[in-house]
């Protein structure tokens, strides 16, 4: 049986090739009518919990006899805090199916993207799909009702620096920092906004459950003592950690390929290094100056201090997936040139899906038998 970290470098080198295949393909996407409503929700689902959970049933009671697509970040397995997930984008579609999701899709590779990327890259996904309803789940706090009603009304916020705004009036709504699931869904309006997708009375607002730590279940699954948070966790998550755990594919969300990044940042010339995704020049300047390295922990020391908490982990996970600014730039610019289903309820169910978007290129994971 492959160890965590060979399972890790495989599904990376996996990974590089399908965003090199993807970003060679032109979009195929016309205007359409739906003819199931479309329930498209982005979650990370690392892992499906029972906020996930609560969710996606209030927004499949609203919609009746609608679709439930999740959206599942996928290439590389690195969230937008570029930290690995604690298991693969697979093992997680298995989990959303199980607990309710009728699709679930591959999201965009959040661990090599800046968080305005990735979040117009969310917003691309939603018009390809057509989304008839978008549903998410907020942090009821003092201020960020009159956000949501704007947002309910198809208005534009913008996060800017300390402070949140009106796209169109400028008014300053909050000041200060945002919880994080609150500023998700603040971003996405901006980046909806900006691609000019009609999202007027879509949004389906779900206030958060009390008593639910993705800390917590992380800390249990680490320690592989779920018991102690079973009543976090549908049954059906439960049964799928178990099962990865048991074929070591679980945890991830503490396994990177530290052979590659230390092979990399010792033997990479300065100018490869600088051409990588969010790396700047300041930390590839370090990395130079102090090689040869010998462990992590010293790499870590030499990436400098970038605008968000979440920039040394963020270049980590570039380190590990070696795609440069440019093809990036062009990755986003086709996104998503293909809508790639990691899983599905059943067949029929499938059918309906593809029959609701003929125009797009729509492909099946067909080497799902070698993940599972």
């Amino acid at each position: 049986m492959p160890s965590k970290q060979e399972f890790v470098r495989d599904f990376i080198e996996r990974d590089r090739k399908l965003l090199f295949e993807d970003v060679k393909k032109d979009q195929e996407y016309v205007e359409h009518e739906n003819e199931f409503k479309i329930i498209a929700d982005f979650t990370e689902y690392s892992p499906l919990h029972m906020g996930h959970r609560h969710c996606m049933l209030k927004a499949k009671e609203k919609v009746e006899n609608g679709i439930f697509v999740a959206v599942v970040p996928g290439l590389f397995e690195r969230s937008g805090r570029g930290l690995p997930y604690i298991m693969s984008r697979h093992a997680r579609a298995d989990s959303a199916v199980a607990v309710g999701a009728d699709i679930v899709i591959e999201g965009p590779p959040m661990g090599i993207m800046g968080s305005g990327q990735y979040s117009l890259c969310l917003a691309k996904t939603f018009k390809a799909l057509n989304a008839d309803y978008i549903p998410r789940g907020y942090k009821p706090v003092q201020g960020f009702q009159e956000i949501l009603h704007r947002i309910s009304d198809g208005k534009g916020v913008a996060p800017k620096p300390y402070k949140i705004i009106d796209m169109d009036t400028k008014e300053v709504l909050i000041k200060g920092k945002l919880h994080e699931d609150n500023y998700v869904i603040v971003s996405l309006s901006r980046s909806l906004k900006k691609i000019n997708f009609d999202f007027k009375d879509k949004f389906i607002f779900v206030p958060r459950i009390e008593g639910v730590s993705g800390t917590k279940i992380r800390e249990a699954v680490l320690k592989r003592n779920l018991s102690s948070v079973e009543d976090m966790l549908p049954l059906e998550t439960i049964e799928v950690l178990n099962r990865e755990m048991a074929r070591e594919r679980a945890p991830l969300h503490n396994c990177r390929d530290e052979e590659g990044i230390i092979e990399l940042v010792n033997e990479g010339s300065g100018e490869y290094l600088k051409s990588l995704a969010l790396l700047d020049d300041k930390t590839v300047e370090n990395l130079i100056k102090n090689r040869p390295f010998k462990n992590m922990a010293d790499i870590e020391e030499c990436i400098s201090w970038g605008f968000s908490r979440h920039y040394k982990n963020r270049i980590l996970s570039s380190l590990e997936a070696r795609i440069d600014k440019k093809t990036v730039s062009s990755y986003i610019d086709k996104y998503p040139s293909v809508i790639r289903v990691l899983n599905f309820k059943d067949k029929d169910t499938l059918k309906n899906f593809k029959n609701n978007i003929p125009t797009r290129r729509i492909e099946i994971w067909q080497s799902k038998k070698e993940i599972l």
